[in-house]
């Protein structure tokens, strides 16, 4: 635990800075990300991550992630190849200024989620959720750590598989968010994945 701390603090400071956007330009550059996000980064559909009311530092650096090839997702490699870091900063810097909505938990999900969520698993080594991304879930945006409340629940559950099982792998050479999600069972994903739809 001790030394998940240590890295956590580490891989903050090393973390580049943020590029200065103009979230009006991003608005308008911001057209082709609608259709998955939504206008306001607000999607409907759970497969897509809501993305409104995310640090800027973190959205940066997904989105340039996915063009430099450190992160596949299909449905945006294309639409982001020719994106400039100027474009990505303003992006971001829109949808980082944009309220995000909330959704709700599953009552049954609900107790179990929150333990983990609030306090982690002692005895697997998995540190609680809100270290890194606040007891209100909405991150740590100087340090790069993301938003989740309200996130789907679908696409967080999605996440977490992807790290557990090594697909996706752009959580730094600690390896934190991999390290974290192999050590979960698929109960503890759901659980953990529907809390965090109900933070707001």
């Amino acid at each position: 635990m001790k030394n998940l701390l240590i890295s956590l603090i580490v891989s903050a400071g090393l973390m580049s800075a943020a590029h200065a956007g103009d979230a009006e330009a991003g608005k308008t550059k911001s057209a082709l990300c609608a259709a998955c996000h939504g206008a306001d980064g607000n999607s409907m559909a759970p497969n897509f991550p809501k993305i409104a009311g995310q640090g800027e530092r973190y959205l940066i650096k997904q989105i340039t992630d996915v063009r430099e090839g450190r992160r596949q997702i299909l449905e945006m490699s294309g639409i982001v190849a020719n994106l400039s870091d100027a474009d990505i900063a303003d992006i971001a810097a829109y949808f980082s200024s944009q309220n995000a909505t909330g959704g709700g938990a599953k009552e049954e999900l609900a107790e179990l989620g929150e333990k983990i969520y609030r306090a982690g698993i002692e005895s697997k080594g998995v540190p609680a959720c809100m270290a890194c991304h606040g007891p209100d879930g909405k991150g740590v945006a100087l340090a790069g750590f993301p938003q989740l409340s309200g996130q789907h629940d679908a696409y967080t559950a999605k996440q977490l598989h992807a790290f557990s099982m090594g697909e996706r792998t752009n959580d730094g050479d600690n390896k934190m968010m991999r390290d974290i999600a192999s050590r979960l069972h698929e109960k503890e994903i759901q659980a953990v994945s529907s809390y965090i739809q109900g933070l707001r």
